[in-house]
């Protein structure tokens, strides 16, 4: 009999994950990890974790499947939030979600699990796995989940061959109302119970609050710049070839404070990211203001008007050799090809039409429609199909 070691998060997914892998013949071990206790960077008096644990602690006691405790918390901080203040500080905005899935759940947790004796790791993502062979050796795909509306592939954009070889999402050929009415039909408490939000594994921090513990306030001022700025409007040369021309359409308007009018003042340039609309607090103007970008140096936000605002719009980004990774490592580019795929910036976007450009420095992707808020830190992930190939941070 093979043994799964299953995430239990207190949620309905991973309660139906472990249902289902039991009733499958698996001997099933459900595991729930604490991943904070660190107070002086929490915001409310609510223990979430708490709660959680004795959900899932509930449903392992249904199933009669053993069950225990891991405190991942020091883990947990030194790679991902550590790494998110020093993300922010910096004016980039990091996805802790998909770095929880690398670092923590297929990386210290698949450990434990095997440690234990797993055969695999299973969790309640919404997506799929395939096999194939591929010049004699198996090669697997990570797919994206039958129900659109809950598709988590993108989170798992940084999953490796050797990850994959272990890892079982058994609800990625469900509907999350599917899941729902097996979960109910089996008696488990959390059939009804909300989806979680905020940080992976941590519960409900509000992001602003969660960075000041941190990253100290410092007022500056708010600008807005005008529909017509001078960048937007200006007639594109001729370029001596592609890679000069996707460098040129890659590459970020650069604004001064000359540039537009104070219309405000912040707490903080740190505290907000590209394509924000709410928290800046300015009235006054026919359409809401967003944030086209920020100056962390010089403690500037610059905004525009209106969801249309130019300078929200970019259609290619680079990412550097060093921070792409290929899920599908057989399908890597080498220097000078291109690749026709879809691909988003953020979870839950409609997969766009984009072309994958490989130079020796990195890959450019160039995305055929205008993309809102292309954001530094960020990731892009690309797909071909159904199957997420390969994704990269945003440089």
């Amino acid at each position: 009999m093979k043994r799964v070691v299953v995430g239990l998060s207190g949620g309905v997914d991973s309660s139906v994950t472990a249902y289902l892998l039991k009733e499958q013949g698996y001997e099933v071990i459900g595991l729930f990890m604490k991943n904070w206790h660190d107070d002086s960077v929490t915001i409310s008096n609510e223990c979430p974790w708490l709660e959680d644990s004795n959900d899932a602690m509930i449903v392992a006691e249904k199933l009669k499947i053993p069950f225990q405790v891991v405190d991942l918390s020091n883990q947990y901080k030194e790679r991902i939030v550590d790494y998110m203040f020093d993300e922010y500080s910096k004016g980039r905005t990091p996805n802790p979600d998909v770095l929880c899935n690398r670092e923590i759940k297929f990386d210290v947790f698949m450990d434990i699990a095997l440690n234990l004796g797993a055969d695999y790791v299973a969790t309640g993502h919404y997506c799929r796995k395939d096999t194939e062979i591929i010049h004699g050796k198996p090669v697997y795909k990570l797919l994206a989940g039958k129900d659109g509306n809950k598709d988590q592939s993108y989170f798992l954009c940084q999953l490796s061959q050797e990850q994959l070889t272990k890892a079982l999402f058994p609800i990625g050929e469900l509907t999350k109302p599917e899941v729902r009415e097996i979960a109910k039909k089996a008696n488990l408490i959390t059939a009804d119970k909300k989806d979680s939000q905020g940080l992976c594994f941590i519960g409900k921090v509000r992001l602003p609050e969660f960075l000041q513990q941190k990253l100290q306030p410092k007022e500056g001022v708010i600008i807005t710049i005008p529909a017509d700025f001078e960048q937007y409007t200006k007639r594109v040369s001729e370029f001596e070839n592609k890679e000069a021309e996707l460098n040129y359409f890659s590459t970020k308007f650069s604004y001064c404070q000359d540039d537009g009018k104070v219309v405000g003042k912040h707490q903080g340039a740190h505290y907000y990211t590209k394509g924000q609309r709410k928290g800046l607090n300015v009235g006054g103007t026919k359409e809401a203001l967003y944030v086209i970008e920020t100056d962390v140096l010089e403690n500037v936000i610059y905004t525009g008007e209106g969801k249309n605002h130019q300078g929200l719009y970019r259609n290619v980004l680079f990412v550097s050799n060093k921070e792409s990774h290929w899920i599908r490592e057989d399908l890597t580019l080498n220097n000078g090809e291109f690749m026709q795929v879809e691909a988003r910036i953020r979870y839950r976007q409609t997969l766009e039409k984009a072309t994958l450009h490989k130079v020796e420095k990195g890959l450019y992707v160039a995305f055929e429609k205008k993309q809102s808020a292309i954001q530094e830190g960020q990731f892009v992930a690309w797909y071909q199909d159904e199957e997420l190939i390969g994704s990269g941070v945003i440089s």
